[in-house]
């Protein structure tokens, strides 16, 4: 992969070498799971086993203590084998980084939970329910949360819950009727009315298994009740979402140019790469690779250079409309050179497609990040 010019750190060395060991295992198993949607767990539980889950907590916690730019070269790289890992995979190091970044939660919760992460715990946020859609929106959660004498009781359904079955823990969005305000919830998978819905038919991301998430009179203790009333802060982990995407579009060139250098039709002498309009979808292809990949990566490099929030929101925002645009067009043409064969199931340029096109629903959406991006430059904000 011509991405691996910027690997700069010891983490990123070793991990990418790590990955090229697996790479041709979890090219198979994606084609399999997305065709069942099926979890791709063995590949879970060989990143778990080889401490990644670890990566974006900070040493102090027993953790790798990843940048930011770490996770996003690392993502992209394993985004180009299997998007749905990757995606998955992400949200779990999304979290984890930003938790510990920003302190999100009470001291000993987070020694508590560093423990839990240190030996194998994954998480995701659990936001996203039918009647509200994007939680970005600020739509008022219908799950609630009800205080009673040693906690709290948590009801509601919650859509899009990434890697749902394999999660050992939830952070659950609910509206808290005790201070009339939405909080968050730490819930470990095994507590008595957590269930997951088995209701993910999605065409795109097919292996993420997002099922909904269902809570029913869901006892917490007071000391899981994690956050509330909390600023938002730019969140530059949010880019594992672009990163994966980039992946994606980056395995779909890949595919178009090895296509391109092999096929050789008794229409034409020699290969398709010849054809002057072969190579100008190959040229402007890589060229929209590029811009995407310098502009995500100068991102996450920047981050902690930035001095201004809105600067950080914007540059985030942007990365991730950017590269979802561009990569929508890269894998367009690949497809445009690859031909009616693109379309084949059993080759996996449909795949990146559908997996690409999921992307777009992902946070944040590409009308409020102009919105927002709009209203810091003209003083609204």
């Amino acid at each position: 992969m011509v991405q691996s010019f910027l690997v700069r750190t010891e983490i990123q060395k070793r991990w990418i070498q790590k990955f090229k060991e697996v790479e041709d295992i979890f090219k198979e198993r994606a084609t399999e799971n997305d065709k069942k949607a099926q979890f791709p767990y063995k590949n879970i539980e060989w990143l778990i086993q080889e401490g990644y889950t670890k990566l974006t907590l900070p040493k102090a916690y027993g953790g790798e203590g990843a940048t930011i730019e770490d996770m996003v070269i690392l993502q992209s790289y394993l985004g180009a084998i299997d998007g749905a890992t990757a995606l998955s995979i992400g949200w779990h190091l999304s979290v984890v980084g930003q938790l510990y970044e920003q302190h999100m939660w009470d001291q000993r919760m987070l020694d508590a939970f560093a423990k839990e992460v240190v030996n194998g715990a994954l998480v995701n946020r659990a936001v996203s329910e039918a009647e509200t859609g994007s939680p970005t929106r600020g739509g008022r959660p219908g799950t609630h949360a009800v205080k009673v004498d040693d906690g709290y009781v948590l009801n509601g359904v919650k859509t899009f819950t990434s890697m749902s079955k394999a999660l050992t823990h939830y952070i659950v969005g609910a509206y808290v009727e005790e201070i009339d305000s939405v909080g968050f919830f730490l819930v470990p998978r095994e507590y008595a009315g957590v269930e997951v819905a088995d209701n993910w038919n999605m065409v795109g991301m097919r292996a993420t298994e997002s099922h909904d998430l269902v809570l029913n009179d869901v006892h917490v203790p007071t000391e899981y009740f994690v956050e509330a009333g909390l600023k938002p802060q730019p969140n530059g982990w949010i880019l594992h979402i672009p990163s994966c995407y980039l992946g994606i579009a980056q395995a779909a060139r890949d595919y178009a140019v090895h296509f391109a250098e092999n096929y050789s039709p008794n229409s034409i002498e020699g290969i398709i790469a010849d054809l002057p309009t072969v190579q100008q979808n190959l040229g402007k292809m890589e060229s929209l690779l590029l811009s995407a990949r310098h502009f995500l990566w100068s991102t996450a490099h920047g981050y902690q250079l930035y001095e201004e929030d809105a600067q950080i929101w914007n540059v985030t925002s942007a990365s991730k409309v950017m590269v979802m645009n561009q990569g929508l067009e890269v894998i367009d043409l690949a497809m445009r050179i690859v031909g009616a064969k693109s379309l084949e199931m059993d080759r996996p340029l449909q795949r990146y497609y559908r997996d690409m096109r999921a992307g777009l629903h992902n946070p944040p959406m590409e009308d409020m990040a102009y919105t927002n991006i709009a209203k810091s430059i003209t003083g609204k904000m």
